[in-house]
């Protein structure tokens, strides 16, 4: 046996949605149905519900590194039949072997659902479209009646046929699975990719510890804090439902506030320019019942295996534009920053339950919650948290790629971005604490503004305005960071030239590091790394590029692009390989989280900062030349520095 095709159904009382890690650990867990293709052969479905095997020969591939096991999202076929094997907790069949057909279509840009990308690929064997009723059925709890005599769960006796169906539905998607494997053999995943697959699950299955009593505790505070504040709205406003958006805006409109909109932002400007008292406390009693990030330790809470550690938050090519990683369940790509100077007392503080010091040291106990949701995160018994991240990434890969020669001497210098940009672009000395270094925030804004061929917008999106910049300052502000950085803006073009040139002839087409081809009806983008960003059926129109992908709407369609967006793309995912090179370096040292540029490893004594630092600064043998500069910390639980 070289290859093991696969899909099964299972049935838990712990919703999906808490992730595969805890559905699967929960003790009413078990598979129900086993479709398997051995060598492309025909489907088999082993019902385990009505007393069958499965064959020795098929259990023993299952964590064999030998033999190739396919699933479409195989991580919830490897984590449900580790936990059907009887594993124990934290064992895992081995990620090695292990290939994943949802992973392959995302390197070709592909959507992430079985259904859609079979249609997108227009196979004719898809999912039977009974299959969402049927699990609703056989898979979750069921609602007692009178009708089903007041049971809580679907056995296959109590609807024969519609089990025979399911069995049908299994198969099915198996079949339909080896067919998108048969589509996309054009285009093959490289050895090096299903690597960096592994090591991604290898974190998944690893996971970190949640701090047992901060997220209960801080729920606690926080419901108590907005029961307070909701009564406190109630008397001030004499509202039945202070809390709908709708009764509160029509008061502050009948108390000669116009309010659009109740966002965070939105407020805060209210906020700035209300001066009557009343008004003014009714909008502070706003914003501190509407802190949404405190969702995060209900969701820690309720994805929390039985060991305490929340496992499989990451989704490898999650962006199937860049292949960056996505975060599931916690989103650890948008936490609350903390800014706090004495963390580690409000932390305390906040565990003891103790709200009246609380309020009385820090006054806006929400913000104080928010900020510590980042500290819920805790190494293993006897371990702590090394911290290190790259600095300025993106901007020194697209300095690189560019060859904008003053930001390469500058990085080589270990000298600060946002200085020497705003230097630059106004012509006079800038330092951080000396110096006009009052301009040094408008360098910063520019910088992560306008990279990308942003220009008015892009700056307003980034809160210029809110930072003090004039509408009249923003166009200048544009055009003296384009005429500071002509390499860059040279740039955009010459990959939009590349775009254009691929897809009207073919390729390929070379750009330095860079390859542009197109075949198959695909533009593929070779990267520095060789690994390629694909872009499914392009056009080059007489307004501008477009390609089929997923939109910002989550539909699959027509997506317009240019050089600068291209650009993003080439830069983001270059600095996405150099943090999987990074944590391919640091296998095995107990790498458990990495947010955007970042990793965390739960260490033990013998893994040191600096070696985790150097492992981050190692440059494959494709990033000769780039300035890659990494720094780190250590803590007793997750936080910025």
């Amino acid at each position: 046996m070289n290859k093991l095709s696969i899909d099964i159904e299972t049935y838990s009382e712990c919703p999906i949605s808490a992730g595969v890690y805890r559905y699967s650990s929960d003790p009413s867990f078990e598979v129900l149905l086993f479709a398997y293709s051995v060598d492309c052969g025909s489907v088999k479905v082993v019902d385990l519900k009505s007393g069958e095997r499965i064959p020795p020969m098929v259990m023993r591939a299952l964590n064999d590194p030998r033999v190739e096991k396919w699933a479409f999202n195989a991580q919830f076929e490897r984590v449900c039949l580790s936990r059907f094997m009887r594993f124990p907790e934290g064992w895992f069949l081995w990620p090695e072997g292990w290939k994943c057909s949802m992973t392959w279509g995302a390197t070709l840009g592909l959507p992430f659902s079985l259904k859609d990308m079979g249609a997108a690929l227009g196979i004719e064997k898809r999912k039977l479209e009974e299959g969402k009723s049927l699990i609703a059925r056989f898979c979750v709890p069921c609602r007692p009646t009178k009708k089903n005599g007041g049971r809580t769960r679907n056995l296959p006796e109590h609807d024969p046929e519609g089990w025979a169906t399911f069995k049908e539905y299994n198969k099915r998607d198996v079949e339909a699975e080896m067919a998108i494997q048969e589509r996309l053999s054009k285009f093959p995943v490289p050895g090096s990719l299903w690597k960096e697959y592994w090591a991604c699950e290898e974190v998944n299955d690893l996971g970190v510890a949640i701090d047992p009593d901060l997220p209960g505790k801080c729920m606690e505070i926080d419901a108590f804090c907005r029961e307070k504040a909701l009564k406190e709205l109630q008397t001030l406003t004499e509202l039945a439902n202070p809390n709908s958006v709708a009764q509160l805006k029509k008061w502050l409109l009948d108390n000669d506030v116009d309010a659009p909109s109740l966002g965070k932002k939105e407020v805060s400007g209210l906020l700035s320019d209300c001066g009557d008292e009343t008004v003014r406390r009714v909008l502070e009693l706003r914003q501190l019942t509407s802190k949404s990030s405190l969702k995060k330790y209900e969701a820690m809470r309720a994805c929390a295996c039985a060991d305490g550690r929340v496992r499989g938050m990451f989704r490898f090519y999650g962006a199937n534009r860049t292949g960056r990683f996505s975060s599931k369940f916690i989103q650890l790509q948008n936490l609350p920053q903390n800014h706090l100077p004495d963390l580690e007392q409000a932390r305390a503080l906040a565990i003891k339950g103790d709200v009246d010091a609380l309020e009385t040291l820090y006054g806006n106990v929400p913000d104080v919650l928010s900020q510590l949701v980042r500290t819920a995160f805790v190494p293993s018994e006897g371990h702590r948290f090394l911290v290190a991240d790259y600095s300025a990434i993106e901007a020194r890969v697209i300095a690189w790629l560019a060859g904008e020669k003053w930001r390469l001497e500058l990085f080589g210098n270990d000298g600060d971005i946002y200085c020497a940009s705003a230097s630059r672009m106004f012509g006079v000395p800038v330092e951080k604490h000396g110096a006009n270094s009052h301009l040094r925030q408008k360098g910063k804004i520019a910088e992560l503004a306008l990279g990308y061929g942003g220009s008015v917008g892009a700056l307003t999106a980034m809160g210029a305005l809110d930072l003090g910049l004039s509408e009249d300052e923003l166009k200048p502000l544009v055009d003296a960071w384009r005429a500071a950085n002509p390499a860059i803006v040279g740039y955009w073009w010459e990959v939009d030239a590349c775009v254009r040139k691929a897809i009207k002839e073919g390729g390929p087409v070379y750009l330095g590091p860079l390859a542009f081809e197109c075949r198959s009806k695909c533009l593929f983008i070779t990267l520095p790394s060789g690994r390629k960003l694909a872009y499914p059926k392009p056009c080059v129109a007489e307004d501008g590029i477009t390609y089929v992908g997923l939109t910002p709407a989550k539909k699959w369609g027509r997506i317009e692009s240019y050089g600068p967006k291209f650009v993003e793309n080439i830069v983001q995912a270059t600095a996405r390989d150099l943090l999987v090179n990074a944590i391919l370096n640091l296998k095995g040292k107990g790498v458990c989280m990495h947010i955007h540029d970042e990793a965390v490893v739960d260490a033990a004594e013998d893994v040191r900062l600096e070696d985790v630092i150097s492992a981050m600064e190692s440059k494959p043998e494709w990033a000769e030349g780039l300035p890659l500069k990494a720094a780190g910390y250590e803590c007793p639980f997750y936080k910025k520095d």
